[in-house]
């Protein structure tokens, strides 16, 4: 991808996968709504009103806003929100004339003020309130990258749109009322003085930091084999690039000198302030998310990537940011590393359970379920079988161990794979009878049919399983259009047993169906949580949020694994692909995945007035969700089935 796509301080990362998507985004001259613009010549931008610059408009949180995106009408947004919940809209740019030079239609600030309620109540801008640049990745609108605050910048593009992501996090105890703030855009010049000449310690101390960790990644190349060598090379170009195209020398790489920041009176005469109203109501969605949604996170990718060694404290310091960090999703992590034939090893907590950070971690009120591992997580003497007894003696004693579930086996395929589950959950319920052990599968033992069709021989897996598993985990690829199965898979189970049935998706289902694959509609996304909520799973689990290839250094090129869908199993991005931060880098599609989520929420809630019937009708009367076929592609049916549950669920 070429650089010059991305905005200040942020080079587009080189990506190499699987292109397509299902998606595809040309380049687009038409620079209005409709007619010429009469500006012409030379343009300097605070003389003249942004809105004549520069086309602003909003778009929904489900809409993939891509560089094709043509221009609407500017019109207010108007959100609604529950206390402990986010929500989010996007502002799309899109240049009307050139103002700028070297290849960019001209460069934009952008600002969001304080929304504030007439009561005096306050959502702050950089705690509840977040701005982040919407970046393609395989030409397709994904990683959010975060804006500067207070005032970010944006390179905007000849004849291409691109958008603004705007979050907003209500906090639990924030009282309900209507609250009002503004998205301040402005166009800037590049002929005033240079910050640079300005730069303070902590603008040196950056620029040494970056050209260091440079010369930290070329510097052991000696001996090296040659793909490392080119790896490590391409790295430093990234990080050098984006040293170059930082503030401190941007007087270099504009024709016109660098950006000036321009004044209030300025910014109240000339910008577009785009009107922001959000609702904020008295439910409070639940600390613990009612639907388990257990995500993967492989381990071996964070050590091969941030070069930290299996065991040592920076081992620990790289899992535990990531574990916190995916917990505003509502989702539970769990570490994983996968054995020979989908064996897997899957733990929630690096620590044992008779370490302080043990009860820390599953203690956390927003994790829902927690991965406890057959053998040890960080490896030692200890033999596996006096390990397995100590970790359960301790965890049984634990008001947590309700969350606690073993994962043992990624989708088994033959009778010895079967029974290898069979002979580990044996040992598990030996120490512990009450224990859940989770399996995922999407067919019976090839090798053993249990039955004469295929799906007959799926649906009598938990007879061949029992009591060997708990948690019945299925591919939602089996049940295809066929919601109709679900009553036959269902039926098989003994809920009164607290069996329980679960459902995930990988590469499979493919378009139409509800997944997250890169380049899918923004409702698709959304959808995977409603399909859940309808079929009546109580559980959920995806492999893997941060599989991509591997790479031996942070800032490296993100690659997609090859034979995937593009974007499976790929969730969030490391922050130094992006910029100098160590923070991770989330996708669209997972701030959806947050939202379908949240959606469950809302419908558990009006279930609980009016009957889980009513919900249901709810969901196909509104147009949102009626099969994995036929769901909304627009956004306006998701705000109707929310607004409807506002509307009768309020206090």
């Amino acid at each position: 991808m070429d650089s010059t796509e991305n905005s200040q301080d942020i080079v587009v990362p080189p990506v190499e996968g699987v292109a397509g998507g299902g998606t595809a985004y040309g380049w687009s001259d038409d620079g209005g709504l409709h007619g010429s613009n009469p500006l012409k010549g030379s343009i300097d931008p605070t003389e003249v009103q942004t809105a004549d610059l520069v086309h602003v408009w909003f778009m929904p949180s489900t809409m993939n806003v891509g560089p094709q995106e043509m221009p609407r009408h500017l019109e207010p947004i108007n959100l609604l929100a529950a206390r402990n919940e986010r929500e989010s809209v996007q502002v799309a740019l899109r240049p009307k004339v050139s103002w700028g030079g070297s290849g960019v239609a001209g460069v934009v600030q952008v600002q969001c003020s304080d929304l504030c309620s007439t009561s005096g109540d306050r959502l702050v801008v950089g705690q509840s309130v977040r701005l982040r640049h919407v970046v393609p990745i395989l030409g397709v609108p994904d990683a959010l990258v975060p804006l500067d605050l207070p005032v970010g910048q944006l390179n905007l593009l000849p004849g291409e749109t691109t958008a603004v992501w705007v979050s907003i996090d209500v906090p639990s105890m924030q009282a309900p009322g209507q609250y009002e703030g503004e998205v301040i855009i402005t166009a800037v010049k590049t002929d005033a003085e240079s910050p640079s000449q300005y730069m303070g310690k902590a603008e040196k101390h950056q620029l040494y930091s970056e050209l260091r960790s440079c010369l930290d990644i070329v510097e052991p190349i000696d001996g090296k084999p040659l793909e490392e060598v080119v790896e490590r090379v391409k790295s430093a170009s990234t990080s050098l690039r984006r040293v170059l195209l930082s503030p401190s020398f941007s007087e270099f790489f504009s024709d016109n000198g660098p950006v000036d920041i321009m004044d209030e009176d300025a910014i109240s005469n000339l910008s577009v302030r785009v009107k922001l109203h959000l609702t904020v109501w008295d439910f409070i969605l639940p600390v613990t998310p009612s639907l388990p949604a257990v995500f993967g996170i492989s381990d071996t990718v964070i050590e091969d990537r941030f070069g930290v060694e299996h065991g040592t404290q920076e081992w620990y310091e790289a899992l535990d940011q990531h574990f916190k960090w995916l917990l505003q999703f509502r989702i539970s992590p769990y570490f994983c590393r996968w054995g020979d034939s989908m064996r897997v090893l899957t733990y929630t907590c690096p620590y044992p359970a008779d370490h302080p950070k043990s009860d820390e971690y599953f203690s956390d009120p927003r994790l829902a379920a927690y991965a406890v591992p057959y053998s040890k997580a960080v490896f030692g003497s200890d033999a596996a079988k006096d390990y397995l007894q100590k970790e359960i003696e301790i965890l049984r004693t634990k008001n947590h161990w309700k969350k606690a579930y073993f994962y043992l086996w990624d989708e088994p395929l033959n009778l010895e794979q079967y029974d290898s589950i069979r002979k580990m959950a044996s040992e598990i319920h030996a120490y512990a009878p009450d224990a859940r052990v989770l399996t995922t599968y999407y067919c019976g033992p090839s090798d053993a049919p249990l039955a004469p069709t295929a799906f007959e021989a799926f649906v009598k897996v938990p007879n061949f399983l029992r009591p060997h598993t708990q948690i019945y985990c299925t591919s939602e690829w089996v049940l295809g259009n066929r919601e109709d199965l679900v009553k036959d898979i269902i039926g098989e189970l003994q809920t009164e047993s607290g069996e329980e049935w679960w459902t995930y998706v990988c590469m499979g289902p493919s378009d139409p169906h509800p997944n997250w694959h890169l380049g899918m509609r923004g409702t698709q996304h959304r959808a995977v949580f409603w399909r859940v909520w309808k079929e009546g799973g109580t559980g959920f689990l995806y492999w893997g949020a941060n599989c991509y290839e591997k790479a031996s250094v942070p800032s490296a090129e993100i690659r997609f694994r090859r034979g995937l869908p593009p974007g499976d199993g790929v969730l969030f991005y490391p922050g130094e692909v992006f910029s100098s931060s160590h923070e991770p880098v989330a996708s669209v599609r997972l701030e959806r995945i947050l939202s379908g989520l949240q959606d469950i929420e809302y419908l558990k809630l009006y279930a609980s007035r009016y009957g889980r019937d009513e919900g249901l009708a709810l969901l196909e009367k509104t147009g949102v969700y009626l099969g994995p076929e036929r769901y909304t592609l627009e956004h306006m049916p998701v705000d109707v089935m929310r607004g409807e549950i506002f509307n009768t669920c309020r206090s």
